[in-house]
């Protein structure tokens, strides 16, 4: 029975020891924090394996173990969240290219740096296997994304002509030297290299092709 006491103070009653047994006890502390750069890890991860238009928001809400309202404000939308995404995997996964042409003598030392790394980055254990600009393109119909990718691939490609032009005009190469289609031909090298590591190819298999394909190179 509620006393007089805690009726005027708007009190609630006591309960008892009898009525309070059995009941969950209350959570405490602060609820768990928002790791978002775990979150964007996982997004990449999924855009890696499936690509861009295989992969639904409802796929990366239930990866992220996130809601998607927390995904559009973390996030933005899809396309914003994978923009994010290739930014990231180009830091993490996709720069040994660059460092590759920037810290090499020459531009097929470069070349050659490249594609041997490529032949270990693309078929590592424990993630999925290629490139994700590569492989993010396949089957797209979004054209705001396909178009993004084609031109980081197209940068790529004009990075390796202008390396080669260098040498050209250093006389590191002989001054006949096509570098445009010896750049288009590394190019080819490297997707079709993402492509069969998705495929099931080897380390040594990838290898194997990357020094066949620097055979085509001239001599000074």
């Amino acid at each position: 029975m509620v006393s007089s006491e805690e009726t005027e103070r708007g009190g609630a009653p006591a309960r008892s020891a009898t009525e309070t047994r059995g009941r969950p006890a209350r959570a405490r502390g602060r609820p768990r924090s928002f790791d978002r750069e775990a979150a964007l890890e996982r997004a990449l991860m999924a855009f890696w394996e499936h690509g861009y238009e295989a992969t639904s928001v409802s796929d990366l809400t239930r990866v992220m173990d996130i809601g998607a309202p927390s995904l559009y404000a973390a996030f933005g939308d899809k396309r914003t969240l994978f923009e994010e995404v290739v930014r990231e995997y180009g830091t993490r996964y996709g720069s040994f290219g660059d460092r590759a042409l920037a810290e090499e003598p020459t531009a097929r030392a470069g070349i050659e740096r490249m594609l041997r790394e490529a032949a270990v980055e693309y078929t590592t254990p424990g993630r999925p296997h290629g490139c994700l600009v590569i492989h993010a393109a396949a089957n797209c119909s979004t054209p705001e994304v396909e178009e993004s990718l084609r031109e980081r691939r197209n940068a790529n490609i004009a990075a390796f002509e202008r390396r080669i032009r260098a040498d050209v005009a250093a006389g590191v190469l002989p001054e006949g030297t096509d570098a445009a289609a010896l750049a288009r031909h590394a190019g080819a090298i490297i997707q079709g290299m993402s492509q069969q590591a998705r495929d099931g190819a080897s380390r040594e298999e990838l290898e194997s092709l990357a020094e066949i394909a620097l055979a085509v190179w001239p001599r000074s």
